[in-house]
């Protein structure tokens, strides 16, 4: 009569019809796999889970099954509270991520991850591509299908999820990431909005349909390539250096706020910079370097000429308030942050698209939308005039590695270091000759001759 089961030290193997499965204890948990038909094959694979178990090495055999609720929630508290991914792009990853679940619960209901197949990503894929969705998340916005991009990020947010299941286990171990096999950075991208940057004409065109209080901010975007992020979180006196020429664009966590890539830096001022921006300042000292409007009429903003340190200890005192036991988190946190920049009389980041908006209307191309086209246009006018490459990643704020990789400099980009001398004499190279320049310096004299 043929044996029908064996042990290996910890691991004890029997046949169900003509299957063979392990059985054994791991973590408190009784795991019992389906292994091999053949019987060789599975006392080859009792013994390496055996010798696993004896040194307390996840089993290869092993894992935790889990629904996509629980897994979404502990994948997005591990960018919470592990990798402090910055609370926009957990709200990007949970907004893609619900659409994996809204899949789930509507078209194909899975109960464990571990039953999520290749044919259901595919499947995926073609729920992502029917639906209908509001471009900004407003209820009452008009729909429209997702476009191209916000498909791949979508697919690439669900991939990232499942490695996270995988490195914990969650998948069984010869189960691999099931959306690999869609390659999702090889999707064509076919209905993208265009991204352009401005002509000369257009430079100048922007600036005459500006008012008063946008001219001076969009000529500090176009001199500068600041993302208006990094515009509206700028502080008197930490972040300008009007006699020395010298804008510092610096992460503020104390005060709520990062730079998008963490990458702080030094821009030069170019002298018609240094000219409007000490119009803009007047006597202030303290403060938000671009203020609200209603600065303009009067308004006294209540923290306006607290100094940045008792800043700080302000927002410390709101967050404590806000939060009921004490229970400092990031979300709290974040509100009560806005308020200090709020009282301190700065602007918020999407007044400046709005702002950008109307300019650009008054302008006649009603169709750029996006202030991130000055950011653009800096970025090419730097090209256009060989600013060297290391610079222009200075001056932008991109990561080191892009301009090695791009440009094969490799490590070289580790042992050059920019004197601030010569990155100003090559952006006052690229920008002294621009037709902008001439109109900031007609509106200047304009506003000051009185």
């Amino acid at each position: 009569m043929p044996q029908k089961s064996f042990r290996v030290g910890r691991v004890r193997a029997y046949l169900r019809g003509r299957v063979w499965y392990l059985s054994y204890s791991e973590q408190g948990r009784r795991r019992q796999p389906r292994v091999s038909t053949d019987k060789e094959e599975a006392k080859q694979l009792a013994a390496e889970v055996n010798a696993q178990l004896a040194i307390g090495a996840p089993s290869a055999l092993g894992f935790e099954p889990i629904g996509f609720p629980e897994l979404r929630q502990r994948w997005l508290d591990h960018h919470e509270h592990i990798r402090r991914s910055s609370l926009a792009t957990v709200g990007r990853y949970r907004t893609a991520t619900q659409h994996l679940l809204e899949f789930l619960a509507e078209v194909r209901p899975l109960k464990r991850v571990s039953d999520f197949r290749p044919f259901h990503a595919e499947e995926f894929v073609r729920h992502l591509r029917s639906k209908r969705v509001a471009p900004n998340g407003h209820a009452h916005a008009a729909r429209r299908h997702l476009r191209d991009a916000g498909v791949r990020f979508v697919l690439e947010t669900c991939s990232s999820l499942m490695n996270y299941a995988q490195r914990h286990r969650h998948l069984p171990p010869y189960v691999e990431n099931p959306f690999r096999t869609i390659e999702v950075s090889r999707l064509p991208i076919e209905d993208a909005t265009p991204t352009i940057a401005f002509t000369d004409e257009q430079q100048c065109a922007l600036l005459a349909a500006c008012d008063d209080w946008q001219f001076p901010i969009f000529a500090t975007c176009l001199l500068t390539g600041l993302r208006p992020g990094e515009l509206v979180h700028l502080i008197l006196p930490n972040d300008l250096d009007l006699p020395q020429a010298w804008l510092y664009v610096r992460n503020k966590p104390a005060l709520g706020w990062q730079i998008k890539t963490r990458n702080e830096r030094d821009i030069p001022l170019v002298p018609v910079l240094v000219r409007l921006l000490t119009y803009v300042v007047g006597g202030r000292r303290t403060g938000s370097l671009f203020r609200q409007r209603r600065c303009e009429s009067g308004y006294h903003s209540p923290l306006a000429k607290m100094p940045v340190r008792n800043l700080e200890l302000e927002l410390v005192r709101r967050a404590k308030e806000s939060c009921a036991e004490n229970e400092l988190d990031r979300v709290r946190r974040s509100k009560a942050a806005s308020t200090i920049w709020r009282d301190l009389g700065a602007l918020k980041e999407d007044w400046i698209r709005v702002e950008f908006m109307r300019a650009t209307k008054k302008a006649g191309f009603e169709e750029i939308t996006a202030p991130k086209t000055t950011r653009h246009t800096f970025a090419t006018i730097l090209q256009d005039a060989n600013v060297d490459p290391l610079i222009r990643n200075e001056l932008m704020g991109h990561a080191p590695t892009n301009v090695g990789l791009q440009r094969g400099l490799g490590t070289t980009t580790i042992y050059t270091h920019t004197r601030p001398e010569t990155k100003r004499r090559q952006l006052e190279s690229a920008v002294v000759s621009l037709p902008i320049v001439e109109a900031i310096i007609r509106w200047l004299d304009s506003r000051t001759a009185s």
